[in-house]
């Protein structure tokens, strides 16, 4: 019989009795990563990585890239933010339930320094051919709108090794990276790195061409709503959203002709919204520049002692070609505000810091972190498709960092996990989910 707990628990000031010793080969610290090996083997990605990533005879880390990227997906996905943490699966016997050797962090790094911009758009390419094959696993939009947010973000550096950091807007010195997440979902359907000093729509056009073809390879085939803030309001890239029929809703800035048109609305044309704040009142009203509807919120507090120190409305106004109604409209642009929360997840897992002083290596980085945080967001969508989106700590406390033991009886491998771990009925919904989808060969 086995017992469930120990014999004798010790009291606090026993607690120097226990010996402490780092020697059990069969431990694991971060057993949970079973899930996300799983799924990426199903949809094979070390395989894809190393039809795809060609860094030349001669280079060193070119021999086999996939399980290189594969360390850093998994060294990721256990909290690792730099190339010496990867360390930590290489502790007790994580490596068996991974399925590929781990790399050492000196020939992950040689590895990254290798790679040029082509490399990184090779890297690109995996992440696009990775979301087609899991999106035909039930998790793409089918024939539904498929919404997408776009937006810039400042990944901070510290140190001035660092190849083509800058200073931006913030005035904060880093990297100024491009990225479009599915507002749904939360996976990050495109991203680039670029320099620090970078403009807000610095290669958006390309950017928005390149996101457009692969939504279309992905396999969906029904409408597309593209939202942004007012850091990408440009008239060429609206312009190519109307002729390819894509929705668009993009902030516009408060220049001398948006005040204007602001100005000659009508006081009877605004419309309270329900929903604000008690502290503040706020209305809508619409007007059209070039064709396309100008939707105009103007916001206030009704405090009369703010009131009187701020009697003026403050105006925030977007530009769309959507038809929908002007409440709908104005809820669906505000919705582009939880693209932060990816953002966020990201900077709490590898984006919380660039650890090549290589530009290159750094923006291939980044392609990998956002691969592995859609590995890790898929694995609960197949599992539990109806349950609230997790936040990128929450999943890994739950279901990633769990400590465990694998063991061999009877010619078959057992990973044992703690009794009465409060996820793992969750743990095990998405695995056996994961399981049943066909091995790819």
């Amino acid at each position: 019989m086995v017992q469930d707990r120990p014999d004798v628990t010790p009291s606090p000031r026993r607690l120097d009795q226990i010996d402490v010793q780092f020697n059990d080969p069969g431990l694991i610290s971060d057993a949970g990563l079973l899930l996300c090996a799983t799924l990426a083997d199903r949809l094979g990605v070390e395989k894809l990585v190393n039809e795809s990533v060609w860094l030349g005879h001669g280079v060193a880390g070119a021999c086999l890239p996939g399980r290189k990227v594969m360390t850093l997906i998994h060294g990721m996905l256990a909290g690792a933010d730099s190339i010496d943490d990867m360390n930590v699966l290489r502790a007790g016997a994580t490596e068996t339930v991974l399925g590929h050797r781990v790399m050492a962090p000196s020939t992950l790094g040689t590895f990254l320094r290798a790679f040029t911009f082509g490399h990184v758009r090779q890297l690109d390419h995996v992440l696009d051919v990775a979301i087609t094959r899991a999106w035909a696993q039930g998790l793409g939009p089918g024939e539904l709108p498929l919404v997408l947010d776009m937006d810039s973000f400042v990944g901070e550096v510290y140190g001035y090794g660092k190849q083509g950091a800058g200073y931006g807007y913030t005035h904060k010195l880093g990297y100024h990276p491009l990225v479009t997440t599915r507002a749904d979902t939360g996976e990050v359907i495109h991203i680039r790195n670029r320099t620090g000093s970078a403009n807000t729509q610095r290669g958006a056009e390309r950017f928005v061409d390149e996101l457009l073809a692969r939504v279309r390879r992905a396999g969906h085939r029904g409408p597309v709503v593209l939202r942004a803030d007012n850091g990408f309001e440009n008239h060429q890239l609206m312009k190519k959203l109307d002729r390819q029929g894509v929705e668009f809703s993009i902030g516009a800035k408060q220049s001398k002709t948006i005040r204007a048109l602001i100005a000659e609305i009508a006081d009877t044309a605004w419309v309270p919204v329900s929903d604000y704040s008690p502290d503040g009142e706020a209305q809508i009203a619409e007007t059209s520049l070039k064709g396309w509807r100008l939707i105009v919120r103007r916001t206030r507090l009704t405090d009369p002692e703010q009131l009187a120190l701020w009697p003026d409305w403050r105006h925030h106004a977007f530009l769309t070609n959507r038809t929908v109604p002007l409440t709908v409209a104005d809820i669906d642009h505000r919705d582009h505000a939880q693209i932060e929360l990816v953002i966020r997840d990201l900077k709490d897992q590898a984006l919380a810091h660039f650890p090549s002083g290589h530009m290159h290596a750094n923006s291939a980085w980044t392609v990998i972190a956002a691969l592995a945080h859609n590995i890790a967001r898929w694995s609960t969508l197949i599992g539990a498709p109806n349950a609230p989106v997790q936040t990128a700590r929450t999943r890994r406390d739950q279901l990633l960092r769990v400590p465990g033991r694998i063991v061999r009886t009877a010619r078959r491998w057992t990973l044992r996990l703690p009794a009465r771990w409060p996820w793992q009925t969750a743990y095990l919904t998405c695995l056996s989910q994961i399981r049943a989808i066909p091995i790819r060969t």
